[in-house]
């Protein structure tokens, strides 16, 4: 019966990430940098690990780490995170350290109904190579 079936190569990491990219959209880092400055309404959200977010990240970024951003999104989850679910409507920007992570987050969130998410091409890494404000404070 699966005798039929015969898989291809397995998919790799850069695999998932070329995939996720294919149907998201991306800002830079400066078009990010002009819609926070405008005051647009906006929910950021930084889905690096919590050592990667105290070590720098953007002002006003919520920490989501990817590994847990479906429960987070995910209001019937009780540990969900009310400023995520709230914004189905909204837009959220997500980023990670170099737009890997993010793009898979990013593609992640459109397939829970969140109709306007743009993912930060480049991530943290070109925020800061384009010589962008960054904040350093650690969460307890």
């Amino acid at each position: 019966m699966y005798d039929t079936f015969k898989p291809q190569q397995p998919m790799g990491l850069m695999d998932f990430v070329r995939s996720a990219k294919a149907c998201i959209k991306e800002i830079t880092p400066k078009e990010l940098l002009d819609k926070l400055n405008s005051k647009e309404d906006l929910l950021l959200i930084d889905v690096r690990e919590h050592g990667e977010y105290e070590n720098g990240h953007i002002k006003g970024a919520h920490l989501v780490p990817r590994g847990i951003l479906e429960a987070a999104a995910d209001p019937a989850y009780p540990k969900h995170l009310p400023e995520l679910t709230a914004a189905r409507d909204r837009q959220v920007v997500v980023y990670c350290a170099t737009s890997g992570r993010s793009a898979m987050a990013a593609a992640v969130l459109q397939m829970m109904g969140f109709k306007n998410v743009l993912n930060m091409a480049g991530g943290y890494t070109k925020w800061v190579a384009d010589g962008m404000p960054e904040i350093h404070e650690a969460t307890f």
